[in-house]
């Protein structure tokens, strides 16, 4: 096993499209976790539906892994399907909803319910943090949590996006002003923490 373990991805993939199933197990182990956490961010935090995009996008993986480029960076390429997956659902829920998105009307409540006590708790803070990042535009919030949660470089963001690098630090930056915007009530060391390590 260690030698796979010692393998590229591309070279992994190689052997995924020879039906090699340690091959697969070990790209697995290494981007479930990561693909679980992309998910769970792109749609409006539901765990149960980004476990299971994450095995729908490795089925696809043993079903069709010469769709995949040995050229490309497996993990660039692994994200640019994950965000085609995400806006196929987008488009799905935009078809059940008269709202952007499939958002359900009570991601927009509550914005006054919280405790003035509480306006430092972290916790807190995140969950309106979420909140916001699910009425971003579609590609605002692709590109944000690829850049801070996956933490992908801005080249990197680029592929997987297809668009340039320009385009990607654009979008960072007016992505980030909506945030400071909209999170502003909450106090400065929350703001700088969560967003002021954002802008370096």
């Amino acid at each position: 096993m260690s030698y796979y373990q010692d393998l590229a991805d591309n070279e992994l993939m190689k052997l995924v499209a020879k039906q090699d199933e340690r091959a697969f197990s070990i790209l697995y182990d290494r981007y479930n976790v990561l693909l679980i956490n992309y998910f769970y961010k792109m749609l409006w935090q539901d765990r149960e539906k980004a476990q299971d995009f994450m095995q729908d996008f490795f089925a696809k993986l043993i079903e069709k892994p010469k769709l995949y480029d040995p050229s490309r960076n497996f993990k660039t390429w692994m994200y640019s399907v994950a965000n085609n997956m995400c806006k196929n659902e987008y488009r799905k829920q935009a078809n059940r909803s008269n709202t952007s998105y499939g958002l359900n009307e009570q991601t927009q409540v509550a914005d006054k319910q919280f405790d003035m006590e509480k306006k430092t708790d972290e916790q807190v803070f995140k969950e309106k943090l979420n909140e916001e990042l699910d009425k971003l535009d579609e590609k605002q919030k692709s590109t944000f949590v690829l850049r801070y949660f996956e933490e992908l470089s801005v080249k990197e963001i680029a592929k997987t996006l297809n668009c340039s690098e320009g385009t990607v630090k654009s979008r960072i930056f007016y992505t980030l002003k909506k945030l400071s915007e909209s999170l502003k009530e909450y106090s400065p060391q929350l703001m700088q923490i969560f967003l002021g390590l954002f802008l370096l």
